[in-house]
């Protein structure tokens, strides 16, 4: 902690502090002269600078120790210790004002309190620098997450929008261009068009209500299903009083996606994707584990990313079930 201020400051700290403990004096000090004469004056004057000195150390001593053992020292422990240090230095100033022979009111309780007041606010500022500190750290993080936040958005999108999907997309509208299947064929473009449209404005979105996210997954599925047909089929069971809830824009598409790329869809293995919430209001994707025989090449960042994103924007982890037969996403929501 004490790294994180350099001297100059901490005895400018000191200087402006004591300034303000002595101000009473300083105000008085015209009215007190009035009554003087001759060097009485003049030791007033030495005196209150001596005890402005002597106050600026103590404050300067109390506030270097107190930010060097802040995290290694208890609390009582440093008031103790800082107390000490306090009577030792005022019984200093009681030596000069008896050596000078000064009023017994320039030693009295007002002083004794001026010193104890140093002594208290010294043990806390290192609490207060603390606060201080922690609170620019959490700034300083929040901006690293927000630079964080804006690669994962870039990152998201160049993940949805690969070749491999991308070309599917094609290679499926092509194919029922072939068969002249001009219904579906413009549904599907459509559909198409909705779910690239989602993609490319996603990174003007942070979070996004649940109705929205899956009104896009609609389009998707759509795509899907005609592109495997009866193989693959989507449950989503979730009750519109719910669709208010919040998550991560472009959450639910990368699940989707690593579905159809990590696992065989075929007549042998036709594929059944839930989604749901549980009782904890979670978004729940799952589906049955088809291994393909040869792993698929991808970059293994998927869940990653998801994972950031959560932690940014909800400050919350996503959990991952998987028993061998069943893959489970579980997603918070807000």
């Amino acid at each position: 902690m004490l790294d994180e201020f350099k001297t100059w400051q901490l005895a400018a700290l000191a200087l402006l502090a004591s300034l303000f403990v002595i101000y009473p004096d300083i105000t008085w000090l015209p009215f007190e002269l009035n009554e003087l004469v001759g060097s009485a004056k003049v030791e007033r004057i030495m005196l209150l600078l001596i005890r402005y000195s002597l106050l600026s150390t103590l404050i300067f001593l109390l506030v270097r120790y107190n930010l060097k053992s802040l995290h290694s020292t208890a609390l009582s422990k440093r008031f103790f210790l800082n107390l000490i240090i306090t009577v030792t230095i005022f019984a200093i100033y009681g030596g000069i004002c008896y050596l000078l022979l000064v009023k017994i009111r320039h030693y009295g309780s007002l002083v004794l309190f001026q010193f104890f007041i140093v002594s208290v606010l010294s043990t806390l500022v290192g609490h207060i620098a603390m606060l201080y500190l922690d609170q620019r750290k959490k700034n300083k993080e929040i901006e690293e997450l927000r630079v964080q936040n804006l690669q994962s958005s870039y990152d998201a999108l160049t993940n949805q929008i690969n070749p491999h999907f991308f070309f599917n997309s094609l290679n499926g509208l092509a194919s029922l261009i072939r068969k002249k299947e001009d219904r579906v064929t413009l549904t599907y473009l459509d559909k198409l068009s909705d779910v690239f449209r989602y993609i490319l404005q996603s990174h003007k979105k942070g979070l996004v209500t649940l109705a929205e996210e899956l009104a896009f997954v609609t389009s998707f599925q759509y795509m899907m299903e005609v592109r495997f047909s009866d193989k693959l089929q989507y449950h989503i069971e979730i009750e519109k009083s719910k669709f208010t809830l919040k998550l991560p824009v472009l959450s639910i598409l990368p699940l989707l996606d690593n579905i159809v790329v990590h696992n065989v869809v075929d007549s042998d293995h036709k594929m059944l994707v839930k989604i749901w919430l549980n009782e904890q209001d979670e978004l729940c994707i799952s589906n049955p584990i088809y291994p393909k025989l040869v792993r698929p090449t991808t970059n293994g960042t998927g869940l990653d990313n998801l994972e950031s994103r959560f932690k940014l924007l909800l400050g919350q982890s996503i959990r991952v079930e998987d028993d061998g037969k069943l893959f489970t996403v579980i997603l918070p929501l807000k």
